[in-house]
């Protein structure tokens, strides 16, 4: 069993899935996520999405679907865009949900140094998917950047490996925005296990673009 297959079977809990596909509709509207469902063999979420709750049966294969769908419907280039401005949304929603669980007060971060900022919303958010979710991930710091590494991932599932998680960073991307108060970050996917590398990672420069 090669590393990529030992993800199939593993899940996100039903809360997680819901936020996905009410991210996605918020940017395709719900006739076009009907028909991303319908193309992507995702048939019994079509009128009934997840329910919200923290029970693990959201597949990892229901994510590599829907990305494949994307890309089957809107080609790459608008398949990036949709799944990075869905990320985004995600991150903001999720954060309505998890938040409170994780004890992120943004009263709390408004004193702290950037940097000190960046660290606590990344390990923040890898925390949320390793307590809720089979994705595990964790954040390692070097000088001028984070790396943010995923070491179950489901976009690895995906027919068509490649750098190409973009909903994942789209999170990242609208992470780091809220914690900084709007300020823009490189974010950028550097590695894919489904290319054969130990994990799916994302370097997030400390310094901000703006």
């Amino acid at each position: 069993m090669t590393s990529v297959d030992a993800f199939r079977g593993l899940h996100y809990p039903n809360k997680i899935g819901r936020l996905c596909l009410l991210s996605l509709e918020e940017v395709m509207g719900r006739n076009g996520v009907k028909a991303l469902l319908r193309l992507g063999g995702l048939n019994e979420y079509i009128d009934e999405y997840p329910p919200n709750d923290l029970k693990k049966e959201f597949p990892f294969e229901a994510i590599a679907a829907l990305e494949t769908a994307l890309q089957t419907m809107y080609g790459p280039r608008g398949a990036r865009g949709l799944e990075l401005r869905a990320g985004r949304v995600a991150f903001t929603l999720g954060l309505k949900e998890f938040g409170p669980l994780l004890g992120m007060a943004d009263l709390a971060l408004k004193l702290m140094p950037v940097t000190m900022k960046l660290k606590i919303v990344l390990n923040a958010t890898s925390q949320t998917f390793d307590r809720f979710s089979d994705q595990a991930s964790h954040v390692e710091e070097e000088r001028t950047k984070f790396v943010y590494h995923i070491t179950k991932d489901p976009s690895s599932l995906r027919s068509d490996p490649g750098l190409n998680f973009y909903i994942a960073r789209g999170i990242l991307e609208e992470a780091t925005a809220w914690v900084s108060g709007g300020r823009r970050f490189s974010v950028e996917q550097v590695s894919s296990i489904a290319m054969g590398a130990p994990t799916t990672s994302f370097e997030i420069l400390k310094e901000p673009l703006d």
